[in-house]
């Protein structure tokens, strides 16, 4: 295993210096954000939106009358440790471990602030026709029509509550959203929505210094627009029991390293399991991922497949080795 040891050595001897050289000369592929514009600035709130939180708002129609615009960046929740963002109506939670398509969730916001809030006086209602019955409420004329147009049970939940008398309006809570009764307002007009993302934002409570406006990330010198992915594993070739190292390196457009990605390894190994670990980029944005080689066939080859998140932005490559005596 002449290769092995000439490898380590370097690695050993020149640290994280080589390994980042290395890794330029793996073939590879920039990876900009999902979707065909990758990310958009909203102006009115100062904020921008990318990745698959912003590939996920297009695919809603009216998006920006159901969630609002972002009123923070995207940034990693320090009580469960994924990556969110607020709207002015909504807060979008990030599951890497999902199938692409379905990692990005809708907070339930409503049923965050119903428990939290004064819920106003129930309204003495007696439902008839027109009305929607639930398990232990229901949903009724104006109120229905716009929740089944908008999305219903797939964006603002299930009802919570009954016709509420808050703030001098009629109001109904949903898991994900409250609606409000605006009699003054035009013909399919009259409901709207509250802005319950800000109000969840301020009882958490979140770090103000988030809704500070920001420059278009396009025009943010030093800015990550796109992710440039490499990985390699420390030997090209292992004995059946062995142990192995996955290098994974994470740039940005200029090739300068992006620390705090989150680096995510699934390792498919030739006795068919499937293996997947997650680590973050340190300062010089390397993560190395310890593989345990155990029983493997003799001449079978390991597939891994890496995945990279920041900022909303993925990034992916693939790498291997092989099993030998």
């Amino acid at each position: 295993m002449l290769y092995n040891q000439i490898v380590n050595k370097l690695v050993r001897s020149l640290g994280i210096a080589l390994v980042t050289f290395t890794l330029l000369a793996v073939n590879g592929g920039l990876v900009a954000a999902q979707d065909g514009s990758s990310s958009r600035y909203f102006s009115d709130t100062g904020h921008n939106l990318s990745g698959e939180f912003w590939a996920y708002y297009q695919g809603v129609e009216n998006a920006g009358l159901v969630f609002g615009s972002p009123i923070t960046e995207a940034f990693t929740d320090s009580q469960t440790g994924r990556l969110i963002q607020y709207f002015q109506r909504a807060r979008f939670e990030f599951f890497p471990e999902n199938p692409i398509g379905q990692r990005v969730r809708l907070s339930s916001v409503g049923d965050y602030v119903y428990w939290r809030t004064p819920p106003g006086t129930a309204l003495n209602f007696v439902p008839s026709l027109g009305c929607r019955y639930y398990a232990e409420t229901y949903i009724c004329y104006d109120f229905l029509e716009f929740f089944d147009k908008h999305g219903g049970e797939e964006i603002f939940g299930k009802p919570i509550s009954p016709f509420l008398f808050y703030n001098a309006r009629i109001v109904q809570y949903f898991e994900r959203a409250r609606f409000e009764w605006y009699p003054e307002y035009p013909e399919g007009q009259k409901v709207a929505l509250a802005e319950l993302g800000r109000i969840n934002f301020d009882l958490v409570p979140e770090d103000s210094n988030l809704l500070q406006a920001v420059s278009a990330r396009d025009n943010l010198p030093g800015n990550v627009l796109l992710l440039n992915t490499r990985a390699f594993t420390w030997k090209a070739v292992t004995q059946p029991t062995d142990e192995q190292v996955v290098y994974v390196v994470v740039q940005d457009q200029t090739l300068r390293p992006v620390p705090g990605a989150t680096v995510i390894v699934t390792t498919s190994w030739a006795a068919g399991e499937v293996q997947r670990d997650a680590q973050t980029t340190n300062r010089y944005g390397v993560a190395l991922i310890p593989l345990t080689v155990r029983e493997q066939p003799y001449g079978s080859l390991v597939t891994i497949q890496v995945e990279v998140l920041y900022q909303g932005l993925p990034g992916k490559t693939v790498t291997s080795f092989r099993v030998w005596q």
